[in-house]
């Protein structure tokens, strides 16, 4: 697809795919989509950047068009949308958030009835009628966003407090919000199952999402959480679909450890299915030692939650999740969700015994050597159509004789190629991973 990236529309706020008349025609689409009369509403809700009540407006209005109604739930996570399509049995979901990204980014996500994402074939539909009607308009009257339902977010919080019943009374804990979409209500939910909260990066202004915040920039909140002294330590992104932790020494925690902590503690419990855990091909190769150590499986989908979503319906697995932070929780919710992965971390800390055992002793996952390049390209050749990173790349591969392995991708959702080199020497590693990044700028940027 060419606007449908791994994660929903994406692109610079006002300009196509996500100007006003693609909008309002993305409205009318998922307005449309909405076969049960008795469920002709969409739910809406978005991020804190600045373009998000426009967008919202223009999209509330292709909604009304297909005569389908909108409950706004204002600043909510993207998760928060999908919850709540399930709360209210509506008939779609739209959450405005372009997650990691920088401000001057935004994005639309579609959730179906279920709350899980809209699957490729719809949004390739749609995909293809927006890319029908790129041509020059008249700018619509703009429209004002629909009143905020403030009760909507009480309703999300409630059913995460129901689902995952934890009592974090014993827990101090570092809330990173990334300025983002959960600067209110990640703390509140944490207070409320009984945490002592610190919430830094809570004061959005409209372009300050992300900033060297979040889980992006998960470094202040690992310093901050040692300085402090807290449990652990939280850092959300834009849209708070995911989150990255420290222990109580500020040393980062990634989807990879939380899937560890979490799978060793639901085996324990009899709660893990003998589908085991989804990971990705990003996935450390030490994780997945780790869990056929302890006799548990482990499935590797393509990268985007959607994929990971797809192989645990596949494999009957109850846990899975990406390097990232997005983690899905099966029994749970079928959203990925970082207040819910804070929530189910915290308790598995505050289980671990009657004085709950440092967050250091559960992440005792030992990872393989792993660098992570991330290079900004001005275009997307097919890396088989560029013949100078075809030839590094075997020859990487080549170097490591079966020790390691290289994975080289385009990003799902922004202009960056991920070049991935995993091994068993440290040294040899960072030099392989550096080689390739130099090759990859002079073919690619």
């Amino acid at each position: 697809m060419k606007l449908f990236g791994t994660d929903g529309l994406r692109g610079r706020a006002g300009e196509f795919p996500l100007d006003p008349v693609s909008l309002r025609a993305v409205g009318r689409e998922v307005g449309a989509s909405v076969e049960n009369q008795a469920a002709r509403i969409a739910v809406l809700g978005g991020d804190t950047r600045e373009s998000t009540p426009e967008m919202v407006a223009e999209l509330a209005a292709g909604l009304a068009v297909a005569d389908c109604g909108a409950a706004y739930a204002g600043v909510v996570p993207t998760p928060a949308v999908a919850e709540l399509v399930l709360a209210l049995g509506a008939g779609a979901g739209i959450s405005v958030s372009a997650s990691h990204n920088p401000y001057e980014d935004n994005g639309v996500k579609v959730f179906g009835p279920d709350g899980r994402k809209w699957p490729d074939e719809m949004e390739e539909a749609l995909e293809e009628k927006l890319l029908a009607g790129q041509r020059p308009h008249p700018r619509p009257h703009a429209p004002s966003p629909p009143p905020v339902d403030l009760s909507l977010a009480e309703v999300y919080v409630s059913r995460l407090l129901a689902r995952v019943p934890a009592d974090l009374s014993d827990l101090s804990v570092l809330l990173d919000a990334g300025n983002g979409a959960a600067w209110k209500l990640g703390p509140e939910a944490l207070a409320r199952a009984g945490a002592r909260v610190t919430a830094i990066c809570d004061r959005p202004d409209g372009r300050n999402i992300n900033d060297g915040c979040g889980a992006l920039h998960p470094e202040r909140m690992a310093a901050n959480t040692l300085e402090s002294g807290a449990s652990m330590g939280v850092a959300l992104d834009g849209d708070a679909d995911r989150a990255i932790f420290a222990d109580e020494t500020g040393r980062l925690l990634d989807g990879d450890d939380v899937l560890w902590i979490v799978a060793r503690r639901w085996k324990s419990e009899g709660r893990l299915t003998e589908g085991g855990v989804v990971g990705t091909v990003m996935s450390n190769f030490g994780l997945e030692a780790a869990l056929a150590r302890e006799g548990i499986a482990f499935h590797r989908a393509a990268v985007g939650d959607r994929n990971v979503a797809r192989m645990m319906e596949e494999t009957g697995a109850a846990l899975g999740g990406e390097t990232s932070g997005h983690i899905l929780f099966a029994p749970l919710s079928p959203a990925g969700d970082g207040i819910q992965t804070a929530l189910v971390v915290g308790g598995v800390v505050a289980a671990a015994g009657a004085a709950p055992p440092p967050l250091s002793r559960l992440a005792t996952l030992e990872k393989s050597p792993q660098v992570l390049k991330n290079v900004r390209v001005s275009r997307r050749v097919p890396i088989d159509d560029s013949p100078e990173l075809a030839r590094a790349i075997a020859a990487a591969q080549a170097s490591l004789d079966g020790r390691g392995r290289v994975f080289v991708r385009y990003s799902g959702t922004e202009p960056l190629l991920r070049i991935l080199v995993e091994g068993t020497d440290e040294r040899e590693v960072r030099q392989i991973a550096d080689e390739l990044e130099s090759g990859a700028r002079k073919e690619l940027s």
